[in-house]
This record gives C-alpha cells, structure tokens and sequence, in this order.
C-alpha cells in the first residue's frame, strides 16, 4: 500500500495539525477544500472532497431532463475522487 514518505506533521493540543506542502500539491488541495477520512488495512487514508455539485450548477443543463439531486451529484464526486486517488496511491 503506498510508499513511506518521511514526510510528518505535530499535532496541537486542539487536535489541529498543518497538511504538509508536498501533500496538499499531491492532493491537488488547498484552503476551503474537504477532506474524506478512510480506515484501510489499519492505516488511514486522506481523501479529498475538492468540490460540491453546487460549483457546478447549470453547467450540464439539459432542457427536458430529469434534474438530479445535489446529493447524487455530491455523492458521485466523491466516489469518483475516491476512485482516482485509489488508482493514484496503487501506481505508487
């Protein structure tokens, strides 16, 4: 699963810690983004959650079909940035 990095942070006594440079770039991530927390093997894995289906509203408008929820389109964002980072982390 993956390859050790060397790569740490300190955790603050409020729980709070700083998201290295190298793995925000990784990520492709930054202020104002989400991230998706997932326990895999005994590790856990950052997910990014970069976007909601609201920065996209209207921009696949398609007069005369069916308008899908914000939580569909929500939940397939994630599933598919999930995807992409597994297929990312197995090329490691």
């Amino acid at each position: 699963m993956g390859k050790e990095l060397g790569i740490e942070s300190k955790i603050t006594t409020k729980g709070q810690t700083t998201i290295p440079a190298e793995v925000r770039e990784y990520l492709k991530i930054g202020a104002g983004d989400r991230l998706g927390y997932e326990f895999v093997d005994g590790k856990v894995m950052l997910v990014p959650k970069n976007k909601s289906a609201l920065e996209f509203a209207g921009a696949f408008h398609v007069p005369g079909r069916e308008a899908v929820s914000i939580e569909s389109m929500n939940e397939a964002l994630d599933e598919g940035i999930a995807e992409r980072f597994e297929r990312a982390r197995d090329r490691d």
